[in-house]
């Protein structure tokens, strides 16, 4: 007589290669908890199986998103707000990464890596400050800029991002749709891979975004896609002249 050993068939997932059952979600919220949501270890968690990944979108990056951002997180989701529900992962990326661009793509030939920040200060005062003024009662938190410093003819170069608060009735997108702006033909948001409008090219930011930026005039450009993230660039002043243009 042959003995057979009993199988286990996972029930997470048809790709999953667990035998016997994965630990509870409880025991992993505890576990993140403990090393203080830590993104990098998320992300790698994620790559384990479908399931895994499953959790990090729908618990991790949500509780790692209130943990960095908590006043933020709350605003967002303040006055019957959902834009962040189901799209937790793609926050949290924006809190802590960079896009930087890659040449060809949505900021002509410039190339620059993307990287990790390890952390970045967001505000709705520079958000306000880069919108036109007809759509300044939009809520919008952006960041300050990620320097990238001696980038030949380029100069010295600021990436920012952000995110609009209900974004599908902001005054901005539906200017967008009245002037029928086209969608960029190739890429997508680098956050949550959604089609990009260019609101340069829908003549959309105003001469206050240079200044609170802290950039050269006719530099500032910036995307914002259907899910409200933004990415931009803009061509940082030195200090010195910075100083003086707001002394003015």
């Amino acid at each position: 007589m042959v003995l057979v050993v009993k199988q286990y068939r996972c029930t997470h997932s048809a790709s999953c290669l667990c035998l016997k059952g994965h630990i509870s979600e409880d025991a992993l919220f505890l576990v993140f908890r403990h090393m203080n949501w830590n993104p990098r270890m998320i992300a790698l968690f994620s790559c384990v199986s479908k399931w895994f990944d499953e959790i990090a979108k729908r618990v991790l990056w949500k509780e790692f998103c209130h943990a960095r951002a908590p006043k933020m997180m709350q605003d967002l989701h303040s006055s019957g707000s959902h834009i962040v529900d189901g799209n937790w992962k793609a926050l949290g990326k924006l809190l802590i990464h960079c896009s930087g661009c890659t040449k060809g793509g949505l900021f002509g030939n410039i190339h620059v890596p993307g990287h990790f920040v390890f952390r970045t200060r967001f505000s709705k005062t520079h958000g306000r400050s880069i919108l036109p003024p007809q759509c300044r009662t939009d809520v919008l938190y952006v960041s300050d800029p990620c320097e990238h410093l001696d980038q030949g003819e380029e100069g010295d170069l600021g990436f920012f991002r952000g995110i609009f608060k209900s974004f599908a009735a902001s005054k901005v997108k539906k200017i967008l749709i009245e002037k029928q702006a086209k969608f960029h033909p190739k890429e997508v948001c680098p956050y949550c891979k959604a089609k990009l409008w260019n609101l340069l090219h829908a003549n959309m930011i105003p001469r206050s975004a240079s200044i609170r930026l802290d950039a050269y005039d006719d530099s500032v450009e910036y995307y914002t896609c259907l899910n409200g993230h933004i990415l931009g660039l803009c061509t940082l002043m030195p200090v010195s002249d910075s100083e003086d243009t707001k002394e003015e």
